[in-house]
């Protein structure tokens, strides 16, 4: 397999508390085994992202399922392709559908986002590019739809999904590379090492399709 740049620790060098989360990151996912052994060098970052990532994307006082659509928003705009093949079941459950990450990138324009779910799709926007130019009805807009707290949490997910994931893309990591063999987490067509590279090697997978962001 492709040496990522950065090496994957060996899970027997990992003491009994990052053993147990490495083996719940293979069979719940997000995260994945592989961006949590790579991490491991370092059992402070280790644990200060399980820890935030649990805090701000699983647990918290917004719905996670808006916080799915932030995340995977992010990977399609920054092109990580480890994070944003993945897919969260709480969402799933949740009743979020796969259809709903086709247009995320035309958020604005496509019929498949409620206006709550636009406006936190705006709000991961300004946080990756910059605010937009109507900063006062930008404002107006999130505060029309969420609570302070929300914002607040939100913004804190979306910030730490941007950075990891702007991270994640330069380490040439991919999926069942890591405690291979489990699906948890997977999108479709992702779900073993063989679709995996189908899928990539298909004309409109979605990283480099001609239609994939800039």
């Amino acid at each position: 397999m492709p040496r990522p740049h950065i090496s994957y620790v060996p899970l027997e060098n990992m003491d009994e508390r990052m053993q147990e989360e490495m083996h719940r990151c293979a069979r719940e996912g997000t995260p994945r085994p592989e961006s949590s052994a790579v991490r491991a060098h370092v059992p402070e970052a280790f644990w200060a992202f399980a820890d935030s990532w649990k805090a701000l994307f699983h647990s918290g006082v917004c719905d996670h399922a808006i916080k799915e659509l932030c995340r995977v928003y992010i990977s399609r705009t920054v092109k990580c392709e480890f994070c944003g093949n993945q897919r969260s079941i709480k969402a799933a459950k949740a009743g979020l559908e796969e259809m709903q990450y086709d247009e995320l990138l035309n958020f604005e324009k496509s019929e498949k986002y409620d206006d709550r779910q636009k406006a936190a799709l705006a709000y991961a926007e300004a946080i990756a590019w910059g605010m937009p130019a109507d900063e006062e009805g930008f404002w107006a807009r999130l505060h029309q739809h969420f609570s302070e707290p929300e914002l607040v949490e939100l913004g804190c997910c979306i910030a730490l999904t941007f950075g990891q994931q702007s991270w994640i893309r330069l380490l040439g990591i991919d999926h069942h590379q890591y405690l291979a063999g489990t699906d948890a987490s997977m999108a479709p067509g992702f779900r073993t090492a063989e679709e995996l590279a189908q899928t990539k090697a298909r004309e409109d997978y979605w990283a480099t399709s001609p239609t994939a962001a800039p």
